[in-house]
């Protein structure tokens, strides 16, 4: 298959860009990145079981895209999982995979519409970074979360280029906003050499 989207997902886009990006991917998406061993969303729910006792409580999947990584949540054993994202075609995607409680469209920078708390955990898989979701989107996921929750995230070997990524994540550790539970560095996309960190985080 070819790579067409893997080589231009990368590239820096304003939003709208990357909304239109990944509308034209979303029918292509999933064997793409399966093709290439997509491992970062298995990872994260592994992480996230690993730190988080009641896998009954409902988790935010932040930028659900298709749904690759609620499936991978559901198949960690998390029965209650919301989906948001850019994109209405990835959503459309996710949809037909009936993983998810609710599943909605956001605006880009826009704040999560949520009370803090509402949400026992707040994943981000493959979301924040070069060409993606820009580091400001770290912000507004700890402020959708209360006291306890928790955040998984993921940095792929393009993010952790830029030392801004890993600086949001000490910035908060580092001033006691939060703690970090868990930093594994492992297999992205290894088809095509890419790995990633995953983090787990609890917000103080």
């Amino acid at each position: 298959m070819s790579k067409t989207y893997l080589n231009k997902v990368y590239e820096a886009r304003d939003a709208e860009g990357t909304r239109k990006l990944y509308d034209d991917w979303a029918d292509s998406y999933d064997a793409e990145v399966s093709g290439e061993g997509y491992a970062t969303p298995g990872r994260c729910a592994a992480a996230l079981a690993q730190h988080m006792d009641d896998p009954t409580l409902p988790i935010l999947d932040f930028g659900c895209g298709t749904g690759l990584s609620g499936q991978a949540l559901r198949q960690a054993g998390f029965t209650t999982i919301d989906g948001l994202d850019l994109s209405a075609d990835m959503l459309e995607q996710a949809r037909a995979k009936r993983i998810y409680r609710n599943l909605a469209q956001i605006e880009a920078g826009a704040p999560l519409s949520h009370a803090p708390g509402t949400y026992a955990a707040i994943t981000a898989i493959g979301v924040i970074g070069a060409g993606a979701a820009p580091l400001s989107v770290f912000d507004t996921l700890m402020a959708g979360l209360g006291t306890g929750g928790r955040l998984v995230l993921s940095f792929n070997d393009h993010a952790l280029a830029d030392p801004q990524h890993e600086a949001k994540l000490a910035h908060y550790t580092d001033s006691g906003q939060a703690k970090l539970l868990l930093k594994e560095y492992g297999d992205h996309l290894p088809g095509i050499g890419v790995k990633s960190n995953v983090y787990v985080l609890a917000k103080t």
